[in-house]
């Protein structure tokens, strides 16, 4: 691997031309790929058409076409009041309901940004295929604040011969204000910061599988299997499932399921523009002898990435191969390495593997306090009846939070989300509500009586709040008329 540390914006542009040819795209013309659905009901889409729909009022006279798009490069909406733009637009299909990405377009800013995961700036014959050739096109990729999930790309194209110096600008611009928007109306819940890039060793003697396996369901124990037997067999795999459900607890217990001396390295990808110094700071790993290198959530790596990463694979020998990936899906890894992948095993998600719950907490909760923790069997039960939406992730943090306060965990150890099923997202006041309707409920000793009383509420009315919240507060069912 060369030059990682800083990837320059030309060499982009050059993996994008090769990812092209590789697609086997056209450069004589864009090849139309259509899409009668297009999904417009997003906090992304109001969001991003807000911002572009004020933006596109101060450029009315300008030849500039504002668009956005989805993370696979759907053309969502475009603004331009210039019927000349417009109309040659309309002839290369950058338009609402077709697909502009780099396997349908090649290499343009919309389909490098998404690639890239970072602002790209494409112009005039930079671009694969020729007819795209009489433009440039500024795109910066948009991320959900909440998650940290690509959702989509603000993209603003022009002529090649007018100005472009401050076209990148703006883009980012509009990005940003479209993130922020989405902050804001998603409730204003804290921004998951993004991933730093982490390289860390995982010793042997401190995986589950090295004692006694903690989780028992059959689900969990057929990953485990099918991940060895795959690893044993040479093959390379890619363990694929929701975000904390495990899946670079079964990567690294595949490599250590049948050579205990080995070496894993677990490699978590940072922002995009950090990759490069990432990569180098592991890559040499991939050619010692006795090395695995776990890379989670391969499906958040930019292509160019990608693409270095193949390449070195594509020349690894031996009896094992020397790199496990895991993602959400094998689909949402990009191509060059996802074609390496021989073996698939999907982690299923927590809801599906009640018999976890308890061992698991269990060991978390011993992991914190270095001995054995208490939970009542009201605390069980409610554990066990919660669906996990963020899986492993959140169960661990649910019960470091507990047994921090605590040497018996009870309901009124738990937080409110855990005890409620309700979907829909609740205002501040209902959550200030249902957490009051909580604290009286789960106080050890209290009847449902006493808390309606305490609330100032009647029996009827603390009931009808119950099932509007999806309240499912063990050992209240009796209290019930």
């Amino acid at each position: 691997m060369t030059d990682l540390p800083a990837v320059r914006p030309r060499a982009r542009v050059r993996a994008s031309w090769a990812r092209s040819e590789r697609y086997g795209v056209s450069p004589e013309a864009v090849e139309p790929v259509f899409s009668g659905s297009l999904s417009t009901d997003s906090l992304f889409y109001e969001c991003g058409a807000e911002v572009l729909g004020r933006l596109h009022g101060t450029l009315v006279n300008e030849p500039l076409g504002l668009m956005i798009t989805d993370a696979e490069g759907l053309v969502l909406a475009r603004w331009s009041e210039d019927a000349d733009i417009n109309r040659s637009l309309d002839r290369v299909h950058l338009a609402p309901g077709f697909y502009f990405g780099e396997r349908t377009a090649g290499t343009n800013g919309l389909g490098l940004a998404l690639a890239d995961r970072v602002p790209a700036l494409v112009r005039a014959d930079e671009h694969f295929v020729a007819p795209l050739r009489r433009y440039t096109c500024a795109a910066v990729p948009v991320l959900d604040p909440r998650s940290g999930d690509l959702v989509g790309s603000i993209n603003m194209t022009t002529w090649s011969d007018a100005s472009s110096d401050l076209l990148l600008a703006l883009a980012q611009s509009a990005a940003g204000n479209t993130s922020a928007l989405m902050h804001v109306r998603a409730g204003g819940h804290p921004v998951r910061p993004m991933p730093r890039g982490e390289v860390f060793h995982v010793f042997a003697d401190r995986l589950p599988g090295a004692g006694p396996d903690p989780c028992p369901s059959p689900a969990w124990r057929a990953a485990v299997a099918a991940a060895r037997e795959a690893v044993a067999g040479g093959r390379l795999l890619a363990v694929v499932g929701e975000p904390g459900a495990g899946k670079s607890a079964v990567a690294t217990l595949a490599r250590h399921g049948g050579r205990r001396r080995e070496r894993v390295l677990v490699a978590r990808p940072p922002q995009a523009a950090d990759v490069g110094s990432w990569l180098a700071l592991w890559a040499p790993e991939l050619t010692a002898r006795d090395t695995c290198v776990v890379v989670s959530g391969a499906d958040v790596l930019p292509a160019w990435a990608a693409d270095e990463l193949a390449a070195v694979l594509g020349t690894a020998t031996g009896p094992l191969r020397p790199v496990v990936l895991t993602a959400s899906t094998l689909d949402a890894v990009p191509a060059s390495l996802a074609a390496l992948v021989d073996s698939v095993v999907e982690v299923p998600a927590l809801r599906h593997r009640v018999e976890d719950v308890e061992p698991l907490a269990r060991s978390f909760a011993r992991e914190l306090r270095h001995r054995d923790v208490e939970f009542t069997p009201r605390a069980l039960r409610a554990l066990a009846a919660h669906s996990w939406p963020e899986n492993v992730r959140e169960l661990r943090s649910v019960v470091r939070e507990a047994v921090a306060r605590t040497d018996v965990v009870d309901v009124h150890h738990l937080p409110p989300a855990v005890l409620s099923s309700g979907s829909r997202t609740l205002t501040r006041l209902e959550q200030l509500e249902r957490d009051e309707i909580l604290r009286c409920l789960t106080r050890p000793g209290t009847t449902a009586v006493q808390a309606a009383t305490e609330l100032g509420l009647s029996r009827a009315t603390l009931y009808r709040k119950i099932a509007q919240y999806g309240l499912r507060v063990p050992g209240r069912v009796a209290d019930q008329p």
